[in-house]
């Protein structure tokens, strides 16, 4: 099967790179809109026949029924239980930044009034990193990939700790992107960059490979990948501080002057204090519920 895996990469990777409206130049970003609707078409038509090759063999080599293929790459039942309680799980890592964007900065009304939403899918970066690329990525890296590989021999473990490996190698190319759009970054702080984005995209894998193989949903780890793209890597140093000061304008007189900036400083080390306890407390929950909030009589496989 890893050539099976090589193969849908390549598939997945390669078209970016044939055609001058989606092969990116100095003078042309990735970030560019006309590049970003080109890509899209690409990666539909490669998942479209990654699906048919993983539907073929699991039908031939697996004598899988329709139902049981829908089931192995992980369509149906829909298992809406599955969906909420892997958001919840993947929402208990991200609780202090969840609570630095809500509460710190300010925009639980954004939330309320769908603002935050409406701006995350208002542009083709937007709908790229939030809809087609988690979407894409999940069907092809998890959905078709994860069944073709427990079909084998090779333990469950091991298809949630190799498996993801072809999902970090597939974003290495940005390397290259980055590189031939910033021709004046020099090459270490490059590479490193690189470096790290394949390390936080592999551990995601594993993440998600390991909720995949547990539930037996795609649409549960399509919505993690879409979670974890909006919040990005959480703050692991500095303070976390209000985008503007609560309670608008402060008046000062003779008399008090000099005393609201301490207060403020005060007031931004309770923030970043709350931050930093609900960061911690949220990664021991994760921690604690990760076999509990992934338990399912869906599962494709006992891990470990």
């Amino acid at each position: 099967m890893a050539a099976n895996s090589v193969a849908y990469t390549l598939l997945y990777v390669i078209p970016f790179y044939l055609s001058s409206t989606t092969r990116p130049s100095p003078t042309l970003s990735r970030d560019a809109p006309s590049v970003i609707r080109a890509r899209i078409r690409f990666v539909s038509v490669s998942v479209t026949l990654s699906t048919i090759i993983t539907v073929y063999v699991l039908a031939t080599r697996a004598n899988a029924s329709r139902l049981e293929i829908l089931r192995l790459v992980g369509w149906y039942p829909l298992g809406i239980l599955e969906v909420v309680k892997s958001l919840l799980l993947t929402a208990l890592l991200f609780i202090g930044p969840l609570f630095e964007r809500v509460v710190i900065e300010g925009r639980w009304k954004d939330w309320i009034r769908g603002q935050t939403i409406r701006e995350s899918l208002g542009s083709w970066i937007g709908w790229r990193n939030y809809v087609a690329g988690p979407v894409t990525e999940e069907i092809l890296f998890r959905s078709l990939l994860v069944p073709l590989h427990l079909l084998t021999t090779l333990p469950s473990t091991r298809v949630v700790l190799f498996t993801p490996l072809y999902f970090g190698i597939a974003h290495v190319h940005h390397f290259y992107e980055f590189i031939l759009t910033h021709p004046h970054t020099p090459m270490a702080p490059s590479i490193i960059r690189s470096l790290i984005q394949f390390t936080y995209t592999t551990i995601f894998g594993w993440y998600a490979t390991f909720v995949f193989i547990r539930t037996g949903n795609v649409i549960a780890v399509t919505l993690a990948h879409t979670f974890c793209n909006w919040a990005g890597l959480p703050r692991v140093w500095g303070r976390a501080e209000p985008r503007v000061a609560i309670g608008g304008p402060i008046i000062r007189g003779k008399e008090d002057s000099g005393s609201e900036p301490g207060r403020e400083a005060e007031a931004n080390w309770a923030w970043s204090a709350a931050y930093y306890v609900l960061l911690i407390a949220g990664a021991v929950g994760f921690q604690q519920s990760l076999w509990i909030l992934t338990e399912s009589p869906r599962a494709l496989a006992k891990v470990w």
